[in-house]
């Protein structure tokens, strides 16, 4: 399906999007990015879609056309403290601040946010496949943490961030059971199957 370039009729729409959601370390990162109103690539699309070369591709491009963009991690503490929904959210938010101009209109992927000052909002299921300021903000997201990830990787080789970037796929899980946790890992989640146990 091909995007479509805008949603709001105004030439200062903001995209946002989250990565990292779903992993069991590291940061949920979130962008902002707001487009020029003429903006258009045919290799755009979803992250979780792209292969990672295509993302590192994109990245430059989205963030030398773009008219305003930016980006925010909240770390592994903080999420354990407010809950990972919670912290999506504030990466959002904390994300559009960056933005100069500031927005008139935000689209969001999926379908929970808060308010952002007085700026009117919509969610959008599977926006990140739909509309071309969430797709950029999607690939931002993604190739910024990824970015992180793989620089902790450095610290923690054991675990292999570099290829699995802190989800939960069984070689994570096998090695937190043989190694423990780290300060990345997020206490407040389910970090092996509920027959082992952890001592934090």
């Amino acid at each position: 399906m091909s995007l479509l370039t805008k949603f709001f009729n105004g030439s200062k729409e903001c995209g946002t999007d989250e990565a990292g959601r779903g992993c069991l370390a590291g940061p949920v990162t979130a962008a902002a990015v707001i487009l020029p109103l003429h903006f258009d690539n045919l290799r755009l699309n979803d992250s979780k879609q792209l292969s990672e070369n295509r993302r590192t591709e994109l990245k430059p491009i989205i963030e030398t056309e773009a008219l305003t963009f930016g980006v925010h991690h909240i770390y592994e503490e903080e999420i354990d403290t407010i809950n990972i929904l919670n912290a999506s959210i504030k990466a959002m938010h904390l994300s559009i601040t960056q933005l100069n101009p500031q927005p008139e209109f935000i689209i969001v992927d999926g379908n929970r946010f808060k308010p952002y000052k007085d700026i009117p909002h919509q969610t959008i299921i599977k926006g990140d496949s739909k509309y071309l300021s969430i797709a950029a903000a999607s690939v931002l997201a993604k190739t910024h943490r990824d970015a992180y990830m793989e620089k902790i990787h450095e610290e923690f080789p054991m675990y292999n961030w570099k290829q699995n970037k802190g989800y939960p796929t069984k070689e994570h899980r096998a090695a937190i059971k043989k190694y423990g946790i780290t300060k990345y890992h997020r206490k407040s989640f389910r970090l092996l199957p509920e027959q082992y146990r952890l001592q934090f």
